[in-house]
This record gives C-alpha cells, structure tokens and sequence, in this order.
C-alpha cells in the first residue's frame, strides 16, 4: 500500500481546500505582533515588537475574533495564494511563506511533528514573550522593538 503525499507537498496554496489553508497556520503568533516600519531606511526595513496585537489572547497566542479580525483590526492583513509571496513582514519560518517559496517545513511544525506544542518547543511561538497592544500607548511602541 502506497501512502499518499500530505496535501502540502503536493498542491499550491491557491489549490488548497479553506481547511487545508486554515491548518498550515502553526499558531506561533509572529504575524499578530505589532510591527513597524523604519522610515529612516530605504528599503523599509520592518521592526518587529514584542508587542501583540489587541485581539491575541497571550496565553493561548490565538486570535479572540477571528472571524471578525479584519474589521476589528483594520491594519490586520488577510492572507491569499495571491499576496503571501509579497509580504516582507512574514515570518522566514511561516507554512504560508515557505510552501509559496516552494520550501519544505519545518519539522517542529505540528502538520509534520503532530503535536502543536512543537512550536513552543521549538522556540519558534511567541508565547509568554509579549505585552498586549491593550497596555502599551502607541508613541511607545518603539521602546518595544525586539533587538
């Protein structure tokens, strides 16, 4: 019996099912911290926070309202097949990045390992390493940026 290839390796992200999209967020929670963009550099380098978005529970690292985040959030970007490979800001480690750079991921990622806590243990998630947006003002976000 041959054992059929995950649906990762074998179709583009514009190929996959809402499911199969929705999955390949490993939950880390890189993308839903604050980041801001040196407007001093050229090239726009993008600074990332420890600071979390106002909707992400911390202790979960999960969105509160998902369904409703880009209207909550209206800097909150959606993700599509057609705008991951122009988004800068992405994590190097993101499922979304990587499959439309056409890299394998990481083995810590739970569709690989089968457990979602390979992220924490990876030392990949942002759990327990930020303050909430809810508790910082914003002409202090940059005291916040990860050195």
């Amino acid at each position: 019996m041959t054992r059929q290839a995950p649906f990762y390796k074998t179709k583009t992200l514009a190929q996959m099912s809402e499911a199969e999209w929705e999955s390949l967020c490993d939950g880390c929670g890189q993308c839903c911290t604050v980041s801001l963009i040196d407007e001093d550099d050229p090239d726009g380098e993008v600074l990332r926070t420890c600071i979390g978005c106002e909707l992400l529970d911390l202790q979960t690292v999960r969105c509160t309202d998902y369904a409703s985040r880009h209207e909550r959030v209206p800097s909150c970007v959606k993700l599509t097949p057609g705008n991951v490979a122009a988004l800068s800001w992405m994590p190097q480690t993101c499922a979304y990045r990587l499959i439309a750079e056409g890299k394998p991921l990481f083995d810590w990622h739970p569709l690989v390992s089968g457990r979602a806590d390979s992220v924490v243990e990876a030392g990949v998630s942002v759990k327990g390493s930020l303050v909430s947006e809810r508790d910082v003002d914003e002409e202090d976000f940059e005291d916040y940026v990860r050195g």
